[in-house]
Order: C-alpha cells, then structure tokens, then sequence
C-alpha cells in the first residue's frame, strides 16, 4: 500500500471512504480532510518519540484528574458538506469521552487536540486541520512543528480560524490554556 490522496464528491463519500479505510492495513491512518481521503503509513520512530513525550508532558502537567490524553482516536469534524474524519496524534479529553465502538467520534469534549508534522502531514497539519479543528469548536491546538523547530499553541477558535497564537521554539515552554492550565516543558519534544 502506497500513501496518496482521493478526492470524494458528495455522492461517493460515505461509501467509498468506509471501503477504502477497510481496506487500508493495520496501522495506516485513513483522514477525510475537506473532501480528500488521505492514507499514511504508520509514524517513523522519530514522529512517534515526538508524540509520546508530548502525551507524556500533558499527562504528568495537567491538574485535573478527570482528564486523559488519548492517540489514534477519530474524530468527526464539520466540514464544508458531509464531516470530515481526522485522526489527531494526540487527544485530551474527559475520561469515558470515547468509551463506543465507534471509529470516529464528535468532537464536543475534547479540551485539546495536538499534531506532531511529519514531512507527509505538515502542509494538512498547518492547513485543513486547523481550520477544521477550529470549525469544531476545539478550545486549543498544539502543533509541534519539527520542520521550523518550534510548539505552536492555537486557541480561541472563531469560525475557521483561532484568535490566539503562540509560537516558542522547541525545547522551551508554553502555558496551556485552562482547564489544563499548566506550563509545558517541550524540551524533550
């Protein structure tokens, strides 16, 4: 299986997309991004380093014990016509937020979503994603950018876009947002 990109009109979507996300081999990430299926091979170790640290750093940091960092988790974001399908790297929400069988889930309890770019990811990361993690109502988006080498924190959503931005360099720290609320250290990022 090769990565690539589909592009899905209204009257194929739901039925396409399903077979071709059953198809896809175990590990592979199959997104439905403003009408495009995207499928990605599983992480390299590098991206998966990157992605256990933050969960790690979100998990020891935050305050509220009700919370839990979820990866691989799909979720369900409004989109232009029929919702799109994103699977984030990293997820937190309340305990028991994804407790159904279900593949993709409403976005509705999630307090932060974080993507780490990979060379494949990063123009859909700092794109489409954003705009549709914003469209979902998504409090704050944490994008660890190994690219430019820095922790970008979006927050305040507002339509497609986030009022907030912040930007450090890897390897230094960043206040998240209630109801985490706590400083990151992203030095092991």
């Amino acid at each position: 299986m090769t990565s690539g990109t589909r592009r899905y009109d209204a009257t194929t979507e739901p039925e396409d997309f399903e077979e071709r996300n059953a198809g896809v081999p175990e590990g592979w990430r199959v997104e439905l991004i403003d009408g495009e299926t995207h499928v990605s091979p599983p992480p390299d170790g590098c991206h998966g380093e990157t992605v256990a640290e933050v969960a790690r750093g979100i998990t020891l940091g935050a305050v509220d014990t009700r919370l839990r960092v979820y990866t691989g988790v799909g979720l369900r974001i409004p989109g232009r016509g029929r919702p799109d399908r994103f699977i984030p790297d990293v997820v937190v929400a309340p305990k028991g937020s994804f407790a159904t069988s279900a593949e993709y889930h409403a976005p509705d309890a999630v307090v932060l979503v974080g993507e780490v770019t990979s060379s494949s990811t990063a123009d859909r990361d700092r794109g489409p994603k954003r705009r549709g993690y914003a469209r979902a109502g998504t409090p704050a988006y944490l994008l660890v950018d190994l690219t430019t080498a820095e922790t970008i924190l979006l927050s305040e959503p507002v339509g497609d876009e986030y009022r907030t931005h912040r930007r450090v360099p890897l390897a230094a720290s960043l206040r998240l947002p209630p109801p985490l609320d706590f400083t990151l250290d992203t030095a092991d990022f």
